[in-house]
């Protein structure tokens, strides 16, 4: 049986180990990465996907600061493991993630991904148009939503930066 639930307080090997199958090291080069080094993801904001005991998925959100658009979360990354593509993990991941984030009163989501996967959840390129990742990105795929009534990416400028806790 799948469960998806809250990252629990030692699932973060696994979840590394989950991480170097599914996206190996050049996980590590990305400018997504430069904003999660060292630090924690947003409280009660990373989640797991577990087939019985076995981790199959994992997703995170992490708090960054939109430039002049203010504080915002920044999502990934996104893995389950390659025989499972196209159960739905992925999907029940991504709405457990994002509801909870709009449930705690976050205002915004940006992530870089696959403008065609991440569109069915709401996420497009418009949002994040004025704002920069801190180093290297491909533009069509640096996406944003905006969560609830409110539209805070509009017009947003600025270069995304880390605000989350520090990792100990």
């Amino acid at each position: 049986m799948i469960t998806i639930d809250r990252e629990g307080q030692f699932d973060h090997v696994e979840r590394e180990i989950l991480l170097d199958r599914v996206m190996g090291q050049a996980r590590f080069t990305k400018s997504s990465e430069v904003l999660r080094r060292n630090r924690r993801p947003a409280d009660g904001l990373a989640f797991v996907a577990f087939d019985g005991n076995h981790m199959i998925g994992t997703v995170r959100l992490w708090n960054v600061d939109a430039g002049n658009g203010g504080s915002a979360l920044l999502l990934g990354p996104l893995a389950v493991e390659k025989v499972y593509n196209g159960s739905g993990v992925g999907a029940a991941l991504m709405y457990a993630a994002l509801n909870a984030a709009q449930s705690a009163g976050h205002r915004s989501v940006l992530l870089v991904g696959d403008p065609d996967y991440y569109a069915r959840f709401g996420f497009t390129a418009d949002p994040a148009n004025g704002l920069l990742m801190p180093g290297p990105f491909d533009r069509h795929r640096f996406l944003g939503i905006n969560l609830g009534n409110g539209d805070t990416l509009s017009g947003s400028q600025g270069l995304l930066t880390a605000t989350g806790a520090t990792a100990h």
